[in-house]
């Protein structure tokens, strides 16, 4: 089989979904890699370091998709708007599409990719199983995500992050304040630690306050931690406004204390909780820094705009947006072994092995044989609970 990868056309994207050390891992497994010329190349990978580990290069997009059996992408049809038309058209039947496809947020995409005839994976919905891990690219982009907007907040901030002891006198460390302490809170965490920041940290999940302990923060006691928060499969759960009106009350203390406020709540297919309110804002000191990365899914603060910096009463609230993006050399290798591995479960001697009695398989699985399979898209679509 052929594993083909394109260059991606989401607008600003610097990534690839295979990089050059992967390339020997899937021809031992029996495939034939190829690249589109150029799709490297943002992120540091030539088409030359491509060939040399044996894989081919496509001379354009049209030769890409009509030679690759699997197309391993970064972003879905949605994502891809500028191509999104001759995307589909190029799709045929019975190949296979694998990335971050986004079909909680965006299932009317799935529908359309169904129609073409491929059979359509999705990493975002891997369940949370040990044996899952080295294919979780929700985590890895997250990993990346957390430890960028750490970076950015210390670029942004009026202080710097480390205790310092001068002949000027002593400097006292920066407060950092993370919210949410998933995978990427946990690794904003360990990178402000590690700048030298005091650091705070809070999640509605008490089992994530050893986590964070061990990472050299405290956890911020709210008395409104639950189980409930907590969904199967282990993703963030939505909670009703009455909870999250109690857990901005507990907040403003911390927020008033902070230097630097980093969230990161997020429900899979909704739209993010908003847990710092624009009369919040106001109890901030001037001059600290908020980044919010829920700004994709409408931000966890009131005043978050999608891709901008906005400053109100000399507060700095930053809604990045596709952070994976802008540290895309090793955002791509993270990626790439995610996909490498999700191929060799999927892949065997070269050969597709559609088994439906693996849950990794089962649940990922979007679309086949014409019909959305997914029973959470399906549950979007309004389609009956079982296809066919």
């Amino acid at each position: 089989m052929i594993v083909g990868t394109p260059v991606e056309s989401y607008p600003q994207e610097r990534r690839v979904a295979l990089v050059p050390a992967v390339v020997p891992v899937l021809t031992k497994i029996g495939m034939k890699v190829l690249v589109e010329h150029g799709a490297g190349e943002k992120a540091g990978f030539s088409d030359a370091a491509y060939e040399e580990q044996g894989a081919g290069i496509a001379v354009d997009r049209a030769q890409l998709f009509s030679e690759a059996d699997i197309v391993v992408r970064m972003h879905g049809l949605a994502g891809n708007s500028p191509a999104r038309n001759a995307d589909l058209r190029f799709l045929r039947l019975n190949q296979i599409v694998l990335g971050l496809l986004d079909p909680l947020a965006n299932p009317e995409s799935i529908r359309e990719l169904a129609e073409t005839g491929v059979t359509a994976f999705a990493l975002e919905l891997l369940p949370r199983v040990s044996r899952a891990q080295s294919m979780d690219a929700l985590s890895s982009m997250a990993t990346v995500a957390g430890y960028k907007a750490v970076l950015l907040a210390a670029n942004l901030l009026d202080k710097m992050f480390p205790m310092m002891i001068t002949a000027a006198g002593t400097i006292t460390p920066a407060r950092v304040f993370v919210i949410g302490a998933g995978v990427a809170g946990l690794q904003a965490i360990a990178t402000a630690h590690r700048l030298g920041a005091v650091v705070h940290a809070y999640d509605v999940r008490p089992a994530v306050k050893e986590q964070v302990e061990s990472l050299g923060a405290k956890f911020v006691e709210s008395g409104l931690e639950t189980k409930e928060a907590e969904a199967a499969g282990g993703y963030a759960k939505a909670m009703d406004e009455n909870f999250y009106r109690r857990q901005r009350e507990m907040m403003t203390r911390v927020l008033a204390e902070s230097d630097v406020i980093i969230t990161t709540a997020a429900v899979p297919g909704k739209r993010a909780p908003i847990l710092i309110t624009q009369e919040m804002v106001k109890g901030i000191r001037s001059g600290s820094v908020i980044v919010d990365l829920a700004a994709e899914t409408g931000g966890n603060c009131e005043l978050t705009r999608p891709g901008e910096t906005v400053e109100v009463n000399g507060v700095s609230v930053m809604g990045p947006v596709n952070l994976p993006s802008t540290v895309p050399h090793h955002a791509s290798q993270m990626y790439a072994r995610n996909i490498a591995a999700f191929l060799q479960l999927l892949a065997k001697d070269g050969e597709l092995h559609l088994n439906l009695e693996d849950q990794i398989i089962r649940r990922t699985l979007l679309t086949h044989n014409k019909e959305v399979v997914s029973p959470l898209v399906r549950e979007l679509l309004g389609f009956p609970s079982a296809a066919g």
